[in-house]
């Protein structure tokens, strides 16, 4: 049995008293007593993941920005002020999606890209190939050495200036999908990242992993809560976002996942997997779902892989859970062409076909509820 990997903050999740489960060949806290308690401090205060099994990659060279253009669906062209940050998919030959990433520019001979913890050592190994094949002659460097704190919410920048507020100044009037670097902090160098998993303002903080401990103890003291994987993905769900492994994969194209915004069809650009989304098109819609109620209750719960029947056919849910902010069973599902906000489809719930309204995502932003029945 394959001992699992551990982040640099293990021994105070155990400490705290987590909930520990295995993610991706990861230790990793789950929750810290209430799954649901942790969501509403996001959404109403401020509450913070370990998110440092994902893994910060950096590039460089003179033709980093050439590579990009060839390596990722979405147009680097658009990163042009140091700091600015790109949403991506990392596609194969086929279209299907090896990864999404965020890819943060600060200079022409610098990149640096946040990826997923099950993904990383195969997209490492997939750069290298492009960067052999195309002769770019970059280094690329993951970096081990550096832990990321996720802290989200209304209050969360606020929390954060007050354990760093050297970091204030450079990151007070940051937009979103931007990030900075904060050298002179208690915790080292900073890279602080106006981004974020879960439809809150907030904070996305690369630091290096010998002062993580420390930092996450400071924002605790001033009361951001720890929060788990099982918030987490009650949180991003309600807010739209993709989970890599379930809503797309190596098998599944970026059209077919909601996820068309990030690809760029316009400019000339002949990046990996063009040519077949060319082909292709997309052959299905990735929608919302909310369970129907009868006399004020729900039949059940929305799950992944539950079967969808439609007027245009059969879909599939990608992702499914009861949403904490809503108090309704929410999904994402890949149905036909053709099914619409407004529909009514039947998702087949044990032995029962229950009524399941679509929307349009996002359900939640901001606090906010966007959608409803």
């Amino acid at each position: 049995m394959t001992e699992l990997k551990h982040t640099p903050l293990h021994a105070t999740h155990c400490a705290l008293k987590a909930r520990m489960v295995d993610f991706g060949g990861w230790d990793m806290p789950v929750n810290y007593g209430s799954q649901i308690d942790e969501h509403h401090a996001v959404r109403t205060d401020a509450g913070m993941f370990d998110v440092s099994h994902m893994c910060v990659v950096d590039f460089r060279g003179e033709r980093v920005r050439a590579f990009f253009e060839h390596a990722i669906a979405n147009n680097v062209g658009k990163l042009q002020t140091p700091g600015k940050a790109l949403y991506s998919c990392l596609l194969n030959p086929n279209g299907g999606v090896i990864d999404d990433l965020i890819v943060y520019y600060f200079a022409e001979d610098f990149f640096r890209l946040v990826v997923n913890a099950g993904t990383a050592e195969k997209d490492v190994a997939w750069f290298n190939q492009l960067n052999a094949e195309g002769g770019y002659g970059l280094t690329i460097t993951p970096r081990r050495d550096l832990a990321i704190v996720a802290v989200q919410g209304p209050n969360a920048r606020h929390k954060v200036w007050q354990v760093a507020p050297s970091a204030r100044t450079a990151t007070e009037l940051l937009k979103p999908f931007n990030a900075a670097i904060v050298e002179a902090t208690p915790f080292g160098e900073l890279m602080i990242a106006r981004t974020g998993y879960t439809g809150e303002d907030g904070f996305e903080i690369v630091l290096p992993a010998t002062f993580v401990c420390e930092f996450w103890d400071s924002l605790q003291r001033q009361g951001v809560r720890p929060c788990g994987l099982g918030a987490r993905d009650t949180l991003r769900l309600e807010a739209g976002m993709n989970l890599y492994g379930q809503d797309m994969d190596d098998n599944v194209c970026p059209l077919d996942a909601g996820l068309a915004w990030t690809v760029d069809l316009t400019s000339p650009r002949d990046f990996v997997g063009r040519a077949a989304l060319e082909a292709a098109g997309s052959q299905a819609s990735f929608v919302g779902l909310i369970l129907q109620k009868e006399n004020g209750k729900a039949g059940g719960v929305l799950r992944a892989h539950q079967k969808v029947v439609t007027p245009q056919g059969e879909g599939e849910i990608t992702s499914g859970t009861f949403s904490p902010t809503m108090q309704e069973s929410i999904a994402f599902a890949r149905v036909p062409k053709g099914v619409q906000p407004g529909d009514i489809v039947h998702v087949q719930i044990r032995d029962k076909a229950l009524p399941a309204s679509v929307v349009k995502l996002p359900f939640v932003r901001n606090g906010k509820v966007l959608v409803g029945q």
